[in-house]
């Protein structure tokens, strides 16, 4: 039986960057990669020097063609298929089934499964860090207050729109409690009666959000691109924002939490101790998106690197100290 190192579910920036540090301390490693992607919706991502504003799918491939072409033939293999199974037969060995039915051991798991986000049932959102530089100087934005938003981190993404638009407009879905919440906060209510009203609240109910183009028709006179939120409510009015953010709850991709007895936070995400991301499961890791509140690549990729320093630290350690008691006894 192979017994292969590491096994790296997930090739996005933690699992390229968990697979690049293993493979610099010759270890070897399996990264399999479902081709799902959290950010798939977008064209680009940033924060990460030299890579700011290019596709994030340019990113994977370069990652991938470098680990490839300039380590050790076979450290590192690529699996473009989704792993549907995991199996704990001890602290050092794991057998991973893949969507075809092949079985392979490890001896440690790197969870890079990213995370779904689990939206509301009225669709079409806007990342600030993904979209918002370049939306800057818009008119109007929107921030989307429910659950799981809460007044403090509405009142927050509030603030981050404001730098990029004139005017901000929470919408709470009906909910009138959250509406008289945010009027009462400090920041909202400072610039609510203020001349230039930087932000409002809207209390309504919200049948749908479609993408629109074209002027704002209660304001014919304001310019917006073609990628606009059309917000129609449920009386049958609407209102244009450029763009509308939210920050929905989410989950780790696939079974493995289920299947492994993980521990999760109150947010849904996988339980892991920083700074090497070791979950409630020995031998197992997890790490980028699936593991954190604060979903970045540049984030994604820290962890990786350091859940993987530790995998090779425990591999070595284990190695290194049976050979010395096998020594031993035999002496």
């Amino acid at each position: 039986m192979e017994l292969i190192d590491v096994a790296i579910i997930g090739g996005g920036p933690a699992g390229l960057t968990a697979a690049n540090t293993v493979a610099r301390q010759l270890h070897t490693a399996v990264v399999y990669d479902s081709g799902s992607y959290r950010n798939a919706g977008t064209p680009h991502f940033h924060m990460v020097p030299t890579w700011d504003h290019k596709d994030p799918e340019q990113f994977r491939r370069a990652a991938r063609e470098n680990i490839l072409s300039y380590y050790l033939n076979g450290t590192v293999r690529f699996a473009d298929v989704a792993v549907v199974e995991i199996e704990k037969k001890s602290d050092a060995h794991f057998e991973v089934r893949d969507a075809n039915g092949e079985v392979k051991s490890f001896r440690k798991v790197i969870l890079a499964v990213g995370s779904s986000d689990k939206l509301p049932p009225i669709q079409g959102f806007h990342c600030l860090f993904c979209h918002g530089y370049e939306d800057q100087s818009s008119f109007t934005s929107g921030v989307l207050a429910v659950d799981p938003v809460g007044c403090a981190l509405a009142v927050h993404m509030a603030m981050n729109a404001a730098q990029l638009t004139h005017k901000v407009t929470l919408y709470t879905h009906g909910d009138d409690a959250m509406a008289a919440e945010l009027q009462a906060s400090s920041v909202v209510a400072s610039k609510l009666n203020a001349q230039t009203r930087k932000f409002s609240v809207e209390p309504r109910k919200i049948r749908q959000l479609l993408a629109s183009g074209g002027k704002d028709p209660s304001d014919p006179t304001l310019e917006y691109n073609p990628e606009v939120v059309l917000v129609e409510f449920e009386d049958g009015t609407t209102k244009h924002e450029q763009f509308l953010v939210h920050s929905p709850a989410t989950a780790a991709q696939g079974p493995f939490v289920r299947q492994l007895g993980l521990e999760t936070t109150g947010a849904g995400d996988i339980q892991a101790d920083y700074p090497f991301w070791q979950t409630s499961v020995a031998g197992v890791y997890a790490v980028g998106d699936c593991s954190t509140p604060y979903k970045v690549t540049p984030g994604a990729i820290a962890s990786g690197c350091n859940a993987a320093v530790a995998v090779c630290a425990e591999i070595q350690a284990a190695k290194y100290t049976q050979q010395e008691a096998a020594h031993s006894a035999s002496s």
